[in-house]
Parts: C-alpha cells; structure tokens; sequence
C-alpha cells in the first residue's frame, strides 16, 4: 500500500512538472502574438517592442535597442519565470503604466509553453 501511495505521488509530482515546463512547439505557436512586437533568436532587435532574447534574469528596461516606458524604467523587475508568468497574465496590473497593448493571458497552459519556448534563446 505504501510503495503505491509513493508511486501515485511520484506520478503526479512529473505530471505537473510536464505541465510547468511546458511545450516548445506549442509555445512557438503562442509566440505568434508576441511577434508582431518582438523578436527572439540571433538576429533578434526590439522593434515594437525589446526583443526577448535571455529575458529571464535580466532587469525590465534594460535592452539598449528600445525605448522603454518611464513605468517599465523604474519597476525594478528582474524578469523570472513567476514575474513574467504574472506580467503575461496581466501586463497593466504588473507594471501599471507600461507601453505594451496586450491584454494578457489567460490560460496558464499557454503561459508555461511561451515560457518553455522563451527560454531557448539565451
């Protein structure tokens, strides 16, 4: 009884790793939203918007080829996977006053494969 109780609990704690880490493929198709503003990859620039190239660590307002807003300037964020889990879900709640028109969003399945692509691109 115990060893299948550890066994359910092993299976469930991957199953939510699978979904927490998200699917790249399936990401790339929820970056189509993004790319009409941003750029990823080795010839990445900000255009509309920075580019995202080794976003997660990196403070907001810190890429030199944007002009950022005042409010995205002085946030203070350093981008991590929950700051911009939260930013994604809700940009104007995150950072009040920030220049992106996106409205957020709001499945969380969608949030984790952006991120899971996202993170490719160091």
């Amino acid at each position: 009884m115990k060893k299948k109780l550890l066994l359910a609990l092993a299976l469930s704690c991957a199953a939510y790793q699978a979904h927490a880490a998200g699917d790249v493929i399936a990401g790339k198709t929820a970056f189509a939203k993004c790319a009409s503003c941003h750029q990823v990859g080795r010839s990445a620039r900000g255009v509309f918007g920075p580019q995202l190239n080794g976003i997660v660590g990196r403070p907001a307002g810190a890429t030199k080829d944007f002009k950022y807003s005042a409010a995205m300037m002085n946030s203070r964020i350093v981008w991590s996977e929950a700051s911009l889990r939260a930013f994604l879900k809700s940009p104007n709640d995150v950072v009040p006053g920030n220049k992106m028109r996106f409205f957020g969003i709001g499945n969380d399945r969608q949030i984790d494969d952006l991120l899971a692509y996202l993170s490719q691109y160091k």
